[in-house]
């Protein structure tokens, strides 16, 4: 049965930290919803409303351009080995860019990743658990490196002419506020 809180418990916090990968899913008013997966050592609470994720360059930046146009976001965590739960946040996000004041003091919470491109923050509205009975046990092997291998051969030149070629705009053509011009 689910259960729903105004804010992240000590307990929940804790699991969510210990989960090697999450789920982010944002939708725009009109288009395509986006769920993508995310790892890498890149999640962090911040308090107990307050968590945030060090996005990384990939193939697109459809998380952007949606928390651009309406700020809606939720991130779900799963347990994958023998005691299940699914925990969901939801809430209003913003965008932290490399070019804002605040970036540095949020992305000193992180990992330092060669294609770190920007911060997403979550203020969080409402916390829902539900019982994950339905989620497969799996054991985690190992953290992927290929991501970073990646974009330490682009070089940051490189990382910075893939972002303007391909993550500028959504799928549906909505602006992801990556770079001011």
């Amino acid at each position: 049965m689910a259960k729903f809180y105004p804010e992240l418990n000590e307990k929940l916090g804790k699991f969510i930290a210990a989960q090697p990968m999450f789920f982010v899913a944002t939708a725009p008013a009109e288009g395509r919803i986006n769920l993508s997966p995310k790892g890498m050592d890149t999640f962090r609470c911040l308090d107990h409303k307050t968590v945030a994720y060090l996005d990384l360059v990939g193939s697109g930046n459809e998380t952007a351009a949606h928390i651009a146009e309406n700020g809606r976001l939720t991130m779900m965590f799963c347990s994958f080995d023998d005691k299940p739960l699914v925990v969901r946040l939801s809430g209003r996000a913003r965008v932290i860019h490399q070019r804002d004041t605040d970036w540095a003091e949020l992305y000193s919470c992180f990992e330092p990743y060669p294609n770190a491109r920007q911060i997403i923050v979550l203020d969080i509205a409402l916390v829902q658990t539900s019982c994950g009975f339905g989620v497969p046990v799996f054991e985690f092997k190992r953290r992927r490196t290929n991501m970073s291998e990646w974009a330490e051969q682009r070089g940051e030149a490189g990382l910075i002419r893939y972002q303007r070629q391909h993550n500028q705009k959504s799928i549906d053509g909505l602006p992801t506020k990556l770079f001011e011009d």
